[in-house]
Formats: structure tokens, sequence, C-alpha cells
């Protein structure tokens, strides 16, 4: 699992202290605005500093609390994990690189969508100061870090006026409060037989009082309903007009929480298919000498233990592609179109944890062995969800294969701000025509498929660069000049 460590009051991604693969080296900038408070010893209180909702990625604007891994009087070292936290991508580890005593949980382990800077918890300096703080009540969602022109400005400046400070402990508990279901009153307890029974008469639960335990309607009320014409032409009426909720008409269910992960990629695939003038195109590739090569290759790397896959050459071609086609490696950026001058190749791996989407940076500028050691590294760490920021942020082109799976053909929905992605299927075999005139031999071929942004890649642009894929893919030996 990756981690960020909280160092001097700011939460920083782990992988902002090292360099990414191939030649990326440096702070990946935008991992550091955490919303967290120094150390201060305002409001009467004893020296302590609040956490908050760190930002782990350039896209994260909310997170979750998975779980604490401290409970308040706890003593808290550099290097100890405070908890787990949930963003858009992977579920990570916060450390305290500073020393102190956990003095306060101020949200529930569980709770979601909890705005970047929002407080999480609060370290003293003492063990003895742990108990003035029970009563403590955040401030809200912390300022992000000053500039360094605001970093030179007076300190007199710098403490709020004081009717603002009382004013914001008392906005905050209506800030981080959990939204009351809409229509929790209109729920109906029944039995499960009642409910399959009231289905499949057509009579509404909505309306009938129970006689079980706790007011549990039962297979007998509904009977009982029947009889009195309680029809479910009055139960579609009522529905409408209360808003009650019409899954009695459905089969038993077991409602599975969303995860972090899955409710942001629902939110920008949605927004993809939305906003994005999508279009594909299709192309059928002949594997036969691919496969070869891959196999002799295999052979000849046998004692290393270097096993080449097709993602692997797949991956490969589509880099080399984007340098000969440098208009599919660009983004949408509103008034201009960034094109890119490497080929980080984004791959969709699906997880029990969701979709993950790690990146194989510089993939024009590696070997197929070096492609293929990312691809095994990265696919195991999105497994294990350990991926770090680094390991998922950027991205200039994406590929989805499902031809292990059976897949034929698919279509694949654009990865913002990516202008494409190419969704590949299985290989299957064809009767072709041979060589010899009025002869037949077996061939093999996989169908790709291409889906672009109109606003960024012009079809016969797309058709260009899938030209080129085809070419690589079918003359392997190519990749390896």
């Amino acid at each position: 699992m990756a981690r960020a460590y909280v160092v001097g009051g700011v939460a920083v991604a782990r992988s902002a202290f090292a360099g990414t693969s191939g030649s990326r080296v440096g702070i990946q900038r935008g991992f550091a605005n955490a919303g967290v408070r120094p150390f201060s010893a305002a409001a009467n209180l004893p020296p302590h500093q609040e956490l908050g909702m760190p930002s782990l990625s350039p896209t994260m604007t909310e997170g979750g609390i998975a779980s604490f891994k401290k409970k308040v009087g706890d003593k808290v070292d550099p290097g100890d994990v405070l908890c787990e936290i949930e963003t858009d991508k992977a579920t990570m580890e916060m450390e305290s690189m500073e020393s102190g005593y956990l003095a306060k949980i101020l949200l529930p382990a569980g709770s979601q969508n909890v705005p970047v800077g929002q407080g999480v918890m609060v370290i003293c300096e003492e063990e003895g100061d742990i108990g003035a703080f029970a009563d403590y009540v955040s401030a809200g969602i912390a300022p992000a870090p000053p500039t360094g022109l605001e970093a030179k400005a007076p300190a007199a400046a710098a403490p709020a006026p004081p009717a603002a400070a009382a004013a914001a402990p008392a906005a905050a508990p209506q800030a981080a409060a959990p939204k009351a279901p809409a229509a929790e009153g209109l729920r109906i307890i029944a039995s499960p037989l009642a409910k399959r029974l009231a289905r499949e008469l057509g009579v509404p639960l909505e309306g009938i009082t129970g006689t079980g335990e706790n007011a549990r309607v039962t297979k007998a009320d509904v009977l009982a309903a029947q009889a009195r014409g309680h029809t479910g032409a009055a139960a579609t009426q009522a529905a409408g007009a209360t808003g009650v909720d019409g899954s009695m008409f459905f089969p038993d269910f077991t409602d599975m929480p969303v995860k972090m992960v899955q409710k942001i990629t629902a939110q920008r695939l949605t927004e993809s298919k939305q906003q994005i003038p999508h279009y594909y195109l299709s192309v059928d590739v002949q594997m036969d000498k691919l496969m070869k090569v891959r196999a002799a290759l295999n052979k000849s790397q046998e004692k290393s233990g270097v096993k080449l896959s097709v993602t692997d050459f797949i991956v490969k071609a589509s880099a080399l592609s984007l340098m000969q086609v440098p208009a599919v490696n660009s983004s949408w950026q509103g008034d201009t179109v960034r094109r890119y001058h490497s080929a980080d190749i984004s791959i969709a791996v699906q997880t029990e944890h969701g979709l993950m989407v790690p990146i194989v940076k510089d993939a024009d500028s590696k070997g197929l062995k070096h492609v293929s050691s990312d691809i095994k590294a990265l696919a195991l760490k999105a497994r294990d969800n350990k991926l770090a920021p680094a390991d998922y942020t950027g991205g200039t082109f994406t590929i989805s294969n499902l031809g292990m799976m059976g897949v034929k053909q698919f279509a694949a929905i654009v990865n913002p701000p990516q202008a494409a992605i190419l969704a590949v299927g299985s290989a299957e075999k064809r009767v072709i025509p041979g060589k010899a005139e009025g002869t037949y031999e077996e061939g093999s071929f996989m169908c790709a498929t291409i889906s672009c942004d109109h606003r960024v890649v012009d079809g016969a642009v797309a058709a260009q660069w899938l030209a080129a894929f085809k070419k690589y893919m079918e003359d392997p030996m190519t990749m390896l000049l």
C-alpha cells in the first residue's frame, strides 16, 4: 500500500521524494497540498496540530477514511501509520514524521466525501494535554499552504479576527454532518415472504399496517390487504405521490457500498461520455508473425526468466505509433491542444479494489524487456492496492485489453484528459487465401478498436495511427530496430 507522510505539518506522498521511472526525476507537484494546520496554542489550548484530509494526487478534491491505526491517547512516533485514506485512485497509508500524542479524532472511520483540508485528527505535544481536547471542534477546511509572498507577510496579520474565529467552530459540525436519507420515514419493514407475495399479487406494501414484531408486515397482512382491494394500481399512484422506494417490486437484494475508486471512476467516465465527442475505428491485425517472434524471444531469454506477453508488444507498438503520429498523443486543454513529447501508456487493470490505470512511463524509449518488467510490477502493485500517485498520475494514451477474457471486440470510453484509448480483443483463427493461387491457409487475427476525442483527433489522423499500429504488430521486428 502506498504511503503519505506528514512532514512539518504537510502530508506528502512517498513518491514525491523519489524520481519516477525512466528519466523523470523530481517532486510530484500538487501532492503536498494537505490542508494541515501547524502546531499552535491558539484558543487557550495547549500546543497542537490539526491534520486535515490530504491532497494525495492532482485530481483529488475529497477522500474517505478507511480506518484509523491509532486511537486517542496513543503516542505517535515518526514513521507510525496514522490512518488509511481512500483517494480517487487507491487506498494510501498516512504516516507521521513527528512525535506527539493523538488527542482527538474529528471524523469517524468510514467517513466518505471528506473535502481536502477538512480536519481529521489532532496531535498534541504532551500526554498530559490530551484531556484538554475532549471538546475540541475543528474550524472547518484549512486554507491552502501560503505562497512565497504570503509567507513573507507580517506576523501580526496572521491571526483571524475574533468574530470569525468564534463563528468557525459552530459552522464546522454542519459541514461535516452526514446527509440524512431523504425518505427514511417511508421505509417499510416486511418479511421476505411478504415482499415476494406482494410482488406476485400486485399488492403494494405501502399503506399496510404490519401485525408482526416491530410492526413487520407478514404474509397474512398482505393477503388481508388484497381482500380489502388494496390494488397494485393504487400502489403506483401512491409511490409517485409520496416517493416510496420501488424496490419492493424487485427480488431480495443486497446494497453494496461504493468505494471511493468506484465513485470517482463512475463520475469521470460519465463526464467523458457526455462531454467528449467519441468516434470509433477498428482494424484486424494478423498475429502469426508476432506470435513466432514472441516464442523465439521467450526461448532465448528462458534462462533469465524473461517472458514477454502479447500485451508487452501492444504497449510498445502503441508507443511507437504515437511517436509516428504525434497528433494522437495529445489532450484537449480548452484553448489549446497539448501535444506530448513522449508516450506514457496507461494500462487498465481490473482489481478487487476497482479499476486501476497504472502507467508505463516513456514506453517509446524502452525495450520490450523493460516494458514487460514495468507492466508486471505495476499490475502486481495494483492488485495489492499499493500503487503510489506517481504510478497512476498522468498518462497520454490508454490500452484496455479484454482479449484474455475471450472478448472478440469492444469500444472503450476515452480516459480524459487523454484523446484516445485502444480496446484490444481476442485473437481468432480464420481461413485466408494462401500464397499460391487457389490455395488457402489459416491465420490468427486480433481486432483492435481505437476510441478518439474528435476535438483533438480527426478521423483521418486516427486511421493513420491504426495503420502504423497494424504495421508494427504484423512486422514486430521493426519494434526492435
